[in-house]
């Protein structure tokens, strides 16, 4: 038995091998067959490009592109480099590259080397700038075939753009080989606009039914024009049942754009609240416990972007490239550092000995935020200085019908809401945070019961102002870092701590979000000036009714 199967295996394995074998030769002379035509149409279309007549040029051109070749881009950038030439001898068309007195001839096709050539034996192809033009879009086109996902997507957008006599059948055939979705959905809407101009009114009618989903700015613009009349006074779309499905399609985008625009409105007032957030807070801590009318709050947030743009300089000069994009996770504890003590300095060298006097206070904390300003400028100069953002914060997410928000700024969302939670536990849980609330509703009994306020005050004012530098870390990646940066922020701070409630985390949170909000769907109707005013009569005229604000809290503030 054993004997048996010892013999038997050999010639299972010899069938299955003669098998394969005779599949290869049905198989192999067909795809050698399509290999062969397919080199021969590529080198009939480059013999095209070594003629005289421009013409017969673009023709070849247009015809590479046809061809969705991708060994035609090696050649065709030749063309535009002025490297591209025709050899006297044969007419075959290949690249020259100048060595001292001789060229070095390359095969465009196959990059193989075919030796040297002197000046006399070799003739330049020349191109002009129309037919530079359309050998760009042909380049575009041959993307198509790439293995890069995103060269792909910028070609179907190429071709879009500027598409030819042959682009819908480029297009089609792209489709029908395209795996991913996205492409593949982008070059739907790609056929369905060359479509919307066919002669065929099946083919009309179904591409407006495609594009009646999207909610593209540029397609809503594709359909109106189909409603325009030529002229002649007829319309561009001469079917009267497709016009009004045209007219249809538009109102539904027009619908949907009006809804993305108020989602752009809201998203965009939520990310200028989460700024003024971040800029109020700090200022929120020292009005509402002290009653300081702090001036140089501002110039804490300065502070802070400018030790931002430090730590970057020394991340940049000191560590590898890779670890660059960490600087800005280590600015906010040094940010913080550098503004608490400028805090204490000023709290301790000004602000004590201004206590009760609240208009002196006002232009005492003026006149440091001069000196502040003036100091930075004198350590870094007047000009902006640039602060980079990382890798990992960089770029845009789209959310549809050309709304799109920076990922910057969802991260300063997101950052805003954990200083924020941070703060209020560290307020509700330590015990500097229970003699803070002491001193804030009662001075005088939380002094009898053995709490030193005068170092309260001190702490207070250092951690307000190492929050606004806070802050500074957070603008600088979407604002200048300048000398002035604080005062843009300092008005609309007052103003969202006053609308919140003076020492009330809640109110400042609820007010910085709110006017945030407003102002921004204010701007498109009023302008951004004339906003700011309505917001600020909108406040005035809320004070005179609720003096405290949204919540108010009893304490120095709101009992004086």
């Amino acid at each position: 038995m054993s004997v048996t199967k010892k013999h038997v295996a050999p010639r299972c394995r010899v069938v299955i091998f003669s098998i394969l074998l005779a599949l290869l030769a049905i198989i192999a002379p067909g795809e050698a067959l399509q290999a062969q035509q397919n080199d021969a149409a590529l080198q009939q279309a480059l013999a095209g490009l070594n003629v005289r007549s421009f013409k017969d040029k673009t023709a070849a051109v247009v015809a590479l592109g046809e061809l969705g070749d991708a060994r035609a881009v090696v050649a065709l950038e030749a063309l535009t480099e002025g490297r591209l030439y025709g050899r006297k001898s044969d007419q075959t068309v290949v690249i020259a590259d100048r060595d001292d007195r001789i060229y070095k001839l390359t095969d465009p096709v196959s990059g193989a080397a075919l030796g040297e050539a002197g000046s006399r034996d070799i003739k330049k192809i020349v191109a002009n700038n129309k037919l530079r033009g359309i050998i760009r879009g042909v380049l575009g086109q041959l993307a198509l075939s790439s293995s890069d996902p995103g060269l792909r997507l910028a070609a179907v957008e190429n071709v879009i753009a500027s598409p030819t006599d042959g682009s819908l059948a480029l297009l089609k055939r792209a489709r029908d080989r395209e795996t991913d979705v996205g492409i593949r959905a982008k070059l739907e809407t790609g056929i369905a606009t060359l479509e919307l101009g066919a002669d065929d009114i099946t083919l009309r009618r179904a591409a407006v039914s495609r594009l009646a989903d999207g909610n593209d700015p540029e397609i809503k613009s594709l359909l109106e024009r189909r409603l325009l009349k030529n002229s002649d006074g007829s319309f561009v779309e001469p079917d009267d049942a497709l016009r009004a499905a045209v007219q249809d399609a538009v109102d539904d985008i027009n619908d949907r754009l009006a809804l993305f625009g108020l989602a752009e409105d809201l998203i965009f007032g939520i990310s200028l609240g989460s700024v003024l957030l971040l800029a109020a807070i700090g200022l929120a801590i020292t009005f509402g416990v002290m009653g300081v009318i702090n001036m140089a709050h501002g110039e804490m947030i300065m502070l802070g972007a400018y030790t931002t743009f430090v730590v970057q300089e020394i991340f940049r000069a000191t560590m590898p490239a890779e670890a660059f994009g960490f600087y800005l996770l280590a600015s906010i504890p040094a940010a913080f550092v550098v503004a608490a003590a400028f805090g204490i300095l000023i709290e301790r060298g000004c602000i004590r000995f201004l206590y009760g006097r609240p208009l002196e206070t006002l232009l005492a904390t003026w006149g440091v935020s001069l000196i502040l300003q003036q100091m930075v400028r004198s350590i870094f100069g007047a000009n902006n200085r640039e602060v980079a953002n990382p890798d990992w914060i960089s770029g845009a997410i789209s959310i549809g019908g050309g709304v799109s928000v920076t990922v910057n700024r969802v991260y300063i969302v997101v950052f805003a809401l954990v200083v924020v939670a941070a703060l209020a536990a560290f307020i509700r849980y330590s015990r500097f945070g229970l003699q803070m609330r002491a001193v804030t509703q009662n001075r005088g009994m939380a002094s009898s019961m053995g709490i030193r306020t005068g170092q309260v005050d001190a702490l207070t004012f250092a951690l307000g102002s190492g929050i606004a530098g806070v802050a500074g870390v957070a603008l600088s990646q979407i604002s200048n870092v300048s000398p002035n940066l604080g005062q843009n922020f300092i008005v609309d701070s007052f103003m969202v701590v006053v609308f919140g409630g003076v020492g009330s985390l809640w109110g400042t949170i609820v007010g910085a979000f709110g006017l945030g909000i407003v102002n921004k769907f204010l701007e498109p109707v009023s302008g951004a000036i004339l906003g700011k005013v309505v917001v600020l009569v909108i406040i005035i005229l809320f004070i005179q009714k609720r003096p405290r604000g949204l919540f108010a809290l009893k304490g120095r503030a709101a009992e004086g």
